[in-house]
Formats: structure tokens, sequence, C-alpha cells
């Protein structure tokens, strides 16, 4: 008997219990999470571990991801680059620069999570902030650690 992993069913379990945004900004990874620190005191670090790797056209490419663990709320913030070189990590999403992906119960209040929204709004170069649903990201395998 051969064992098969579910891609599927993996995939569906790391996105249960997340709300995802989508966010156009001017300011470079650094800058940005600087900002996203001094306004909402989360401070995002990356590691050689947050790295996504992507290869397109015989181009190796490298998308570096931010993530924090908020233990108050039980919430788990993971911030992920969009282009790198021109690429897009996610390619249906290409006109986004930041997708921020929220995993756990405490902004599934919509209060909550539309401070997070107008925080973000509220920072210079940040043009665009919006939810993207689960839905209308079918690369989504691209996004898991």
């Amino acid at each position: 008997m051969k064992l098969k992993l579910d891609d599927e069913q993996m995939s569906d379990n790391f996105f249960d219990g997340t709300r995802i945004l989508g966010i156009v900004s001017t300011l470079k990874n650094y800058h940005f999470c600087w900002h996203i620190e001094q306004v909402l005191q989360i401070d995002f670090q990356t590691s050689a571990d947050l790295q996504i790797p992507f290869e397109k056209n015989r181009r190796s490419y490298s998308f570096t991801v931010y993530e924090f663990t908020h233990n108050q709320s039980a919430t788990d913030h993971f911030l992920y680059t969009n282009k790198n070189d021109g690429e897009p990590l996610i390619p249906e999403l290409q006109h986004l620069d930041f997708i921020w992906l929220l995993k756990g119960p405490f902004y599934f209040n919509d209060t909550e999570f539309q401070k997070i929204q107008n925080s973000l709004r509220a920072i210079p170069g940040v043009q665009l902030v919006t939810e993207v649903p689960q839905e209308r990201i079918k690369t989504r395998n691209n996004l898991q650690l």
C-alpha cells in the first residue's frame, strides 16, 4: 500500500482560520515593517528559513516572509513580499506589493480587522489596503512555509 500526501488537505489546513490583506505601497520591505512596528506594535522578523524560493524561466527568485506571533491574541502574522525583480509570488495578485496573512481567531472580529486596515492606510507611502478572499488566490500554495 502506497501512502500519498494530500497537498490539497494540507493547504486547506494551513488556511483555516486566516484572513488576508493585499497592500500596494511604494515603501521598501524594511521601511514598511518599521512603520508597522511604530503604528501597530507588530515587530515583524525574518530569517533565512523564511524565504520562499521560486523558479521561473530558468531564473531563481527568493521572496522574503516576515513573521510575528502575538501571544495575547493567539494570532500569527505573516507578511510576504509579493514581488522580486518584477516577478510576483502570487501571479493573480501581481498588482500587490505585500500580502499579509493573519492566522488566529482574534481578527475574525471585524472591528479589530478594520483597525489594522485603517492603521495601514495611514502609513505614508501606502496606496491601497484591501481584504483578499482566499478563493481569489489560485496559487495559494506559494504562501505556505
